[in-house]
């Protein structure tokens, strides 16, 4: 592996296991409009990619249909999805290494940042970042591409070579690829099978533990 100096973490999928709540939300927003998905593993592909781009592209739902399926969403999340949510197993220790291997790290989530924020704090995470960067409410900032070139602008513009983005999403490696920036996938999110390999990353991860050593070995 290549030496990275800033590490880019993408939030739903590669720090904490959210499926519950946001299955949850979906559903809620889905029912809202008089929509129902009998198989709710079929809402497992609303992580990951921004909000109003999965109402439409998974239930053909028009532009405005699919801003008040957001709006119903998000009546939902704040008070209960938010925190139906869970730290994955070894994250913690990961970025305690990655930190203390003298590591830049950050986060760059498509989630509104109030909400990641939020939950960085809940699950006392937000102390390993230098920056956290997400969307906005209003929609400004959406695509992950959008998402990654903010929170590079927030580090001080650095060398585009010494930066990599971890995400459990296509969306993540398309993302980063897109600001000239390499992507390391981890398999214990949410990608389908070879997901991850199909979209370019760089390198792909079974554990938190095995990505930082690999990061802290890199030369």
């Amino acid at each position: 592996m290549k030496n990275y100096d800033i590490l880019l973490f993408d939030l739903d999928g590669t720090l904490t296991d959210s499926a519950e709540g946001i299955v949850n939300c979906a559903e809620h927003a889905l029912n809202s409009l008089g929509i129902t998905e009998p198989d709710r593993r079929k809402l497992l592909r609303f992580i990951g990619p921004p909000l109003i781009d999965s109402f439409m592209d998974f239930y053909g739902l028009s532009r405005e249909d699919a801003v008040k399926a957001v709006a119903a969403y998000r009546e939902r999340y704040p008070v209960k999805g938010i925190f139906e949510n869970r730290v994955y197993d070894g994250i913690p220790e990961a970025l305690e290494l990655l930190k203390n291997g003298g590591k830049r790290l950050a986060v760059a989530t498509s989630k509104p940042e109030i909400y990641a924020c939020r939950i960085l704090e809940h699950f006392d995470l937000a102390k390993y970042f230098e920056v956290v960067t997400g969307a906005e409410l209003s929609g400004v900032r959406n695509a992950k591409s959008e998402v990654i070139e903010e929170c590079l602008k927030r580090l001080g513009n650095p060398d585009k070579s010494v930066v990599l983005m971890i995400g459990d999403r296509k969306h993540d490696v398309i993302g980063a690829k897109s600001c000239g920036v390499d992507c390391a996938g981890v398999k214990f999110g949410y990608a389908e099978e070879n997901e991850l390999e199909n979209a370019g990353a760089e390198y792909v991860f079974d554990t938190p533990l095995q990505l930082a050593e690999a990061v802290l070995g890199g030369k």
